[in-house]
């Protein structure tokens, strides 16, 4: 055997993905749910992703270059595989049902009363799994009066406080431009998941998990915001002033625009001196981090004046070198110029077997032993439908 043969034996044999195993029946669509599941597949987690006939809604969404792989749909979806059941047809229920006895976990953003009138809620699916671990992604929890309530990103941000901490300082609520509650929700519901299955081999049982897009959220803006109301009676107002103030912004240079943040009381007095205002880190306003956190307004806005005096690279190439935090602000473009993600292969490309050739971010978590790998792309909808037709648990050929 040659050294090349044996390289690519050892590979071949190396595991890859600590998921690496798992079954997953994924009934989710759009954000939240498919960037869940997709973490998990690249991971190890074998994902059957199960659509209606209209199929996921982000295949449709443009640029697409053939129906139905829309941009952010390939974004979401790789290292899955796709069937199509209509859960109208009895028959395709049942299929579904046996794909969710066999499997590990059962992902959906199905409304839980539409799943249990489908006998598709947790007690009736694990009386034939009691090992299943069972996921409802859901826009609020099922113990509250919003329980039914429809709910999507814009939705979510708009109702957990986000929209108004983007419009503080304009009085204009504002959306923050990513579907950040989809995503933020979509981490969540991905590390729960393996947290189940970790118990699951310490006690050999199932369980249902529910997280919820709304409370998620709320939980996610007000860690740093629940301000003075963390403390009864309140020693304050919610909201943290640092973040709120109208002067926490990229700061304009002669020439474009830099993010700046000392932080430290060293950062800070090696700053004003770079500066040529070295009198300014003796300021009882700015001498300490209690000092600094009751005078935001007028710290920022100084260093707003400051910034101004010099080019956004005079900038840089001053600060860096005084271990001060700066960065330039990149726009969506020079991203995929950036020598940092060139150097750690964050943007690959890959020929997809009917789209040609597609470009996506990288795996960004490492694992030293059990790396996670993209095995396979987002597929076509019913790429995989022969799977159920060769178990004969398909209603007829073709839908």
């Amino acid at each position: 055997m040659t050294h090349e043969t044996e390289k690519l034996a050892r590979l071949s044999e190396r595991p890859f993905g600590p998921l690496q195993g798992i079954k997953v029946v994924d009934l989710t669509s759009v954000g939240m749910g498919p960037y869940a599941t997709q973490i998990l597949g690249d991971m190890g987690a074998e994902v059957l992703k199960v659509e209606a006939p209209e199929g996921d809604v982000f295949r449709h969404a443009a640029p697409a270059s053939s129906n139905g792989m829309g941009a952010i749909y390939m974004s979401l979806n790789r290292n899955k595989r796709s069937v199509t059941l209509d859960l109208k047809h009895p028959s395709d229920l049942a299929a579904l049902k046996l794909l969710i006895e066999g499997a590990d976990v059962f992902v959906s953003n199905v409304r839980p009363r539409a799943l249990r009138k489908l006998g598709l809620g947790y007690e009736s699916l694990s009386a034939d799994n009691p090992r299943l671990i069972y996921c409802a992604a859901v826009g609020f929890g099922q113990q509250g009066p919003y329980a039914e309530r429809p709910a999507f990103d814009d939705i979510i941000q708009a109702m957990s406080g986000i929209a108004s901490l983007q419009g503080h300082n304009s009085g204009v609520p504002a959306y923050v431009n990513t579907i950040m509650a989809d995503k933020v929700a979509g981490l969540t519901l991905a590390y729960s998941i393996p947290m189940a299955l970790y118990e699951r081999e310490k006690s050999g049982r199932g369980q249902a998990i529910e997280v919820p897009m709304f409370e998620t959220l709320v939980s996610f803006a007000l860690i740093e915001h629940l301000g003075g109301e963390a403390f009864e009676p309140p020693l304050g107002p919610m909201g943290y002033g640092r973040v709120l103030s109208p002067h926490r912004r990229p700061y304009q240079t002669q020439d474009g625009y830099i993010s700046l943040l000392p932080y430290t009381d060293g950062q800070w007095s090696r700053f004003f001196a770079l500066a040529g205002r070295p009198e300014l880190a003796a300021d009882e306003r700015f001498s300490s981090a209690k000092s600094r956190s009751t005078n935001f307004d007028a710290l920022y806005g100084t260093l707003a004046e400051i910034v101004l005096e010099r080019t956004t690279q005079a900038w840089l190439n001053l600060l860096e070198l005084a271990d001060i935090p700066v960065a330039a602000v990149l726009s969506l473009d020079e991203l995929l110029d950036d020598p940092h993600l060139a150097q750690t292969d964050f943007f690959i490309e890959r020929e997809h077997p009917t789209e040609g050739t597609v470009r996506m971010m990288n795996i960004p978590v490492r694992f030293s032993r059990t790396p996670g790998e993209i095995r396979s792309l987002p597929p076509r909808q019913g790429s995989h439908q022969g799977e159920l037709e060769a178990l004969a648990i398909i209603r007829e050929p073709g839908i």
